[in-house]
């Protein structure tokens, strides 16, 4: 399939790159190596995957980069090594990071980290990063990822989180909104995402749904009904809809776009 150029003005896609269902691939998140055989960690291995997963038909990816340890960093040199081999294997892609507060361990080196990100040429720079409103100075990270060019996707994982979130009045300054929901059972997932989707509302930026563990294909069934944004890669699971052990990232693509 044919992809657009990236809108990066809004953060949008074009209508040539609008599928049915539109789906992030989570290709690596905090999983540690061994936890699949295909888990990309590397560069090149997210490249590699990243590909596949445009021809499985994702139209974005949210990436956790490593440093050469193997472990997760928001060191401007990793993330533009991983952003800028992920953009060339998949150019048409809006690329995500993640700036979880555990990265760093330390809310001023994360900052520094992100303000770092603004001096990194077009092609290795995120077009977004994650913001989870649970941790304390999200607002900071929020206005520093602005201040380095770079779209909020606002990570919302409770009631509590979206009443933050609405109460900073912030809401109109991101590009997404994620309700993101935790490993927990199935009706008790459905009923924790329906809440917050409704206290949102459908005013405001794009909305994605995705759902963890036993959560996550419960999500990716309910947010397609709605027409929502749809997540899902290694970082949420690793086992396809039938409860068999999903070959790589593609598969779980290819898995969330069929009927």
């Amino acid at each position: 399939m044919g992809r657009g150029p990236r809108d990066l003005a809004n953060g949008c896609y074009p209508a040539a790159m609008t599928d049915a269902r539109r789906i992030q691939a989570c290709l690596n998140g905090a999983r540690p190596q061994g936890f699949h055989p295909r888990l990309p960690l590397t560069p090149a291995a997210l490249a590699a995957d990243a590909a596949a997963c445009a021809d499985a038909g994702a139209v974005a990816l949210h990436l956790h980069p490593r440093d050469a340890s193997g472990a997760e960093t928001l060191d401007p040199a990793d993330i533009g090594a991983a952003v800028a081999a992920v953009r060339n294997a998949a150019p048409a892609l809006h690329i995500s990071v993640s700036t979880g507060a555990w990265i760093t361990g330390d809310d001023a080196r994360r900052r520094a980290c992100i303000r770092g990100w603004a001096a990194l040429p077009d092609a290795a720079r995120p077009d977004e990063a994650s913001v989870n409103l649970s941790e304390a100075d999200a607002p900071a990270v929020i206005a520093a990822l602005h201040a380095a060019g770079i779209g909020v996707e606002a990570g919302l994982a409770t009631l509590a989180d979206a009443e933050r979130l609405l109460a900073l009045g912030l809401l109109p300054s991101c590009r997404r909104v994620l309700v993101e929901i935790d490993d927990m059972p199935p009706d008790a997932a459905l009923g924790l995402a329906e809440a917050i989707l409704a206290r949102l509302g459908t005013a405001g930026p794009e909305q994605q749904l995705h759902g963890s563990g036993r959560s996550a294909w419960p999500l990716a069934r309910r947010g397609a009904a709605l027409g929502l944004m749809l997540r899902i890669g290694l970082e949420d699971v690793a086992e396809l809809p039938d409860g068999s052990t999903a070959p790589d990232n593609a598969a779980l693509v290819a898995a969330a776009l069929s009927p």
